[in-house]
């Protein structure tokens, strides 16, 4: 067995990116702090050919030095756009028939594992600050609250481990 050459990956120009259809998934990242877990977002949304990155309230915007570290360049490919209110946003996506789902630990949340994507339905999920999580307004307002399952003794997930589980879960249930 040998390793790839990355000239041996097949990978898409930033164009080709442009013009591929993509998963029907929003990525909200809601007062996220960290630079870094910004940039490996991007990263992982343009692995998984993810719609669009909305960067909500605090959360830095590209270009930014170290965005631009860890997200090595899909910060070209992936669409996004800063609002500045995240509970507003999420108003309008449900207004425009996505089916929003914070990924948070709440009261009747639905395990990552036990939960099924529709066929044809847009979804947006929710990526909350580093030590607060998703606003609670955010929660209230969301269609849907998915845990990731987490069975050692911490309480919670790096935000973007926690976003490359949850796209790479929705990814794969959706290209089925």
């Amino acid at each position: 067995m040998r390793k790839l050459k990355n000239s041996e990956l097949g990978r898409l120009s930033v164009d080709e990116f442009k013009q591929t259809e993509k998963t029907p998934l929003l990525v909200v990242l809601d007062n996220v702090r960290s630079l870094n877990n910004v940039g490996s977002v991007f990263r992982t949304s343009d692995a998984f050919l993810i719609e669009k990155i909305y960067l909500c309230g605090i959360t830095a915007t590209p270009p930014n030095k170290e965005i631009h570290k860890t997200a090595l360049g899909a910060t070209e490919s992936v669409d996004w756009e800063y609002v500045e209110d995240t509970l507003t946003l999420v108003e309008k996506l449900k207004k425009e028939n996505v089916k929003v789902l914070s990924i948070e630990q709440a009261e009747n949340s639905t395990m990552l594992n036990e939960f099924e994507p529709k066929e044809n339905q847009t979804y947006a999920v929710v990526f909350g600050n580093e030590v607060k999580g998703v606003q609670q307004s955010v929660v209230s307002a969301s269609d849907s609250c998915i845990e990731i399952p987490q069975l050692g003794t911490k309480h919670s997930l790096n935000i973007s481990v926690s976003c490359g589980v949850v796209l790479w879960d929705l990814f794969a249930k959706m290209r089925k």
